[in-house]
């Protein structure tokens, strides 16, 4: 009769898919309220994009410390903390007033709570609930991401149009909170504690708190990193991920598509359509992470987006030149998180791999912050954001020949010791 039970793992994954989920939704508000938080405030385009920079770049510092207290606290602890971080710093934000406040609340809070329900949150349920598949279901739980941006943005826009940014707030504050109890009752610690083996394996590993300080912990893996040229490497294209994805397209699609005529719900539903496509690449990514070489796909992928970026501040801005970005670039949006992810657990093994791939996501987020801003600033001084998303496409594609380096030097003497 157990065995014919369905493994506890399914429900595990659905519910870190909702929580990451909605964290997609937090992070997606600022794209969508940039414009009418300018003309409600009065506050300029650059001060907001700050603001969403230094959530975006605590999204990503976060990421290692809460791997950190995953291990020495526990994963439902971490998680509930996060959730109600984020809904009481969004409901907080209804009653600010100057501008200070918002990078206070959607910036520094939000970025921190946001940061603990991540891709490291992803690799720590992956590599203690799976034995096999973890690729493919790390693609699809980073594909919640893109699912967020599919249900949230054209949703936050319409919501937007009918009431303001208020309404938006509010339903992101509540959300949040509606995750909370599901996690206090249906979230455990590891396969052990429900009586059931890791999927795909056949021993009982139980998991033991780690009495190590958090903080030790986190840095005590960045050191280690630091020492190994994979870890240059694949921080160094993931920087460049987060450069050309949420800081740059995740931030400012919808102010572009303003600044060629088309209104906020428009640009949403393209934002969607590149997230469904998404939600399909990223997670046939994390099948092909499973049976094919990693960089060769991480090339593939890096390669496609610069091309693509490229290609839009020359498209015609029709519903056809859109549709072709969209189709072309939603398919690799964050295609690389498995490949990625694969790469750091054979440099590093599956044990320190979450609080590594911690710093690596840090470097992620400190690409999207630096994207964030600097297209927003640039805009701010030059009328265009030309110059930004084309600049964007050609580091991209340094990227991609970056990507076939990694592990490099270990098959080298992998082969010499043969």
């Amino acid at each position: 009769m157990r065995a014919s039970r369905p493994h506890y793992a399914y429900l595990v994954v659905a519910l870190i898919f909702f929580a990451l989920l909605a964290a997609a939704g937090l992070r997606s508000t600022p794209a969508v309220l940039l414009v009418p938080w300018a003309n409600a405030f009065h506050w300029s385009r650059s001060v907001i994009s700050f603001a969403a920079a230094v959530g975006i770049f605590l999204y990503g510092l976060t990421g290692p410390f809460a791997a950190a207290a995953m291990q020495r606290f526990g994963i439902r602890k971490t998680v509930l903390f996060a959730l109600a971080l984020m809904s009481a710093s969004s409901l907080a934000s209804l009653w600010m007033t100057a501008s200070w406040q918002l990078i206070l609340l959607w910036g520094v809070i939000s970025g921190i709570g946001s940061g603990c329900v991540a891709s490291v949150l992803s690799a720590t349920i992956v590599n203690r609930w799976f034995v096999t598949h973890r690729g493919l279901v790390m693609g699809l739980l980073a594909a919640s991401t893109s699912t967020g941006t599919l249900i949230f943005f054209p949703a936050f826009s319409a919501i937007q149009e009918w009431g303001g940014w208020k309404p938006v707030v509010i339903v992101v504050a509540v959300c949040l909170g509606l995750l909370i109890p599901l996690v206090w009752w249906l979230l455990p610690e590891s396969p052990a504690d429900v009586g059931q083996t890791p999927f795909g394996g056949t021993e009982q590993a139980v998991v033991v708190a780690s009495k190590a300080n958090p903080l030790k912990t986190a840095f005590g893996g960045l050191k280690e990193g630091l020492e190994s040229r994979d870890f240059w490497l694949l921080a160094g294209t993931f920087f460049v991920c987060g450069f050309t994805t949420n800081g740059l397209i995740g931030t400012h699609m919808i102010a572009l598509c303003g600044d060629h005529g088309l209104d906020a719900v428009v640009a949403g539903g393209l934002l969607a359509m590149m997230g469904a496509f998404d939600l399909v690449g990223t997670t046939a990514s994390g099948w092909l992470t499973d049976r094919y070489d990693p960089r060769k796909l991480l090339f593939i992928y890096y390669g496609l987006r610069g091309l693509s970026l490229i290609y839009l501040p020359f498209a015609d801005f029709s519903f056809r030149g859109l549709s072709l970005f969209a189709v072309f670039y939603g398919l690799d949006w964050i295609a690389t998180v498995p490949p990625t992810l694969a790469l750091t657990n054979r440099a590093f093994g599956s044990q320190k791999a979450p609080v590594i791939f911690g710093w690596i996501l840090a470097s992620h987020q400190l690409g999207a912050a630096l994207a964030a801003f600097i297209a927003g600033y640039s805009r701010s001084v030059s009328g265009s954001y030309l110059e930004a998303f084309v600049a964007a496409g050609f580091i991209a594609i340094l990227a991609a020949f970056a990507a076939l380096m990694i592990g490099r030097g270990r098959t080298v003497m992998a082969e010499m010791a043969a």
